[in-house]
């Protein structure tokens, strides 16, 4: 009597734990993502009586010391019309950003218990904290967006792209960071404060609480490799979205300084996105094995 293999009788091939791993692991198991989304969303407002109006608040505390410091103390706004809807555009993208990269960082460590019991593919942790930061991104574009309805603002299809190329920076930059620093933080604890140091820089490295036409004039024909940073090319979209309409004089200096062919460039930086994030991924992957008996 010959034994039958698992293609003989019918079954699916036997396969490693870990191959089906990965994004592409995250993406079949949805259902899954789904309860982590809620099941972090739920920790976080847990014992809240004001619940997701935080998500409202946090921005808005946030939004006013930067205003008050930068655009009365430092006296930036009056060199920038409209100043309130140019600082909120960047600094909500930011927060997207810092928030998925924080966070993520922390995401394998915080959930050690799920990583060690469960089959699953660990990006599952980096990728979930990402969409809760998307989250809670949409109460500050809803403020965003109505602020900038009042000033004037009349949204255009171009608007939308902008809006899009800049969230899909942050988002795939932001998730490759996490995935990378994620797995690297269960091996030495420094990179979770390497992490909080670097986006003490990133608020400051970003024309969001001054202008990209400051940084034109100071700089002059060295001011194109300021854009070598994606993430000022992510505020710089944010600002052509919903900033640049509600400005009455579109020949103001602070407008006719933006970079020209801003969306072919978002759209190039997209693309340098995704491979970062193939690279993150394929390094993850080479330390997934060794995360359980670090943890």
């Amino acid at each position: 009597m010959t034994a039958t293999t698992p293609d003989e009788a019918g079954l699916p091939p036997l396969q490693p734990p870990s191959s089906d791993n990965g994004l592409i692991g995250v993406l079949r198991r949805r259902y899954l993502l789904k309860l982590l989304v809620r099941r972090e969303i739920s920790a976080r407002y847990q014992g809240s009586f004001l619940g997701l109006i935080w998500s409202y608040i946090n921005p808005l505390t946030q939004f006013c010391i930067y205003y008050f410091v930068v655009g009365f103390i430092f006296n930036l706004h009056a060199d920038i019309p409209n100043f309130a809807i140019h600082l909120f555009a960047g600094l909500t993208v930011v927060h997207f950003f810092t928030e998925t990269f924080g966070a993520g960082t922390r995401s394998i460590v915080r959930n050690r218990a799920l990583v060690v019991k469960m089959a699953m593919p660990r990006e599952m942790f980096p990728v979930a904290t990402m969409l809760v930061s998307l989250y809670h991104v949409i109460p500050q574009v809803v403020i965003l967006m109505v602020a900038s309805l009042l000033s004037g603002w009349t949204p255009e299809p171009v608007d939308l792209v902008a809006f899009l190329l800049g969230l899909l920076i942050c988002g795939l930059l932001g998730l490759a960071g996490a995935l990378f620093f994620s797995a690297a933080n269960v091996f030495f604890s420094d990179f979770g404060n390497i992490v909080g140091v670097f986006n003490n820089f990133v608020r400051w490295g970003v024309p969001m609480m001054y202008s990209y036409a400051m940084v034109d004039q100071r700089f002059g024909d060295f001011a194109k490799y300021y854009l070598y940073n994606p993430l000022a090319d992510a505020v710089l979209l944010f600002q052509r979205a919903f900033w640049v309409g509600t400005v009455d004089d579109p020949d103001h200096q602070a407008v006719a300084a933006m970079p020209e062919h801003l969306l072919l460039n978002g759209a190039l930086i997209v693309v340098i996105a995704a491979l970062v994030l193939g690279v993150a991924q394929f390094v993850f992957s080479r330390l997934e094995n060794k995360i359980p008996e670090r943890l």
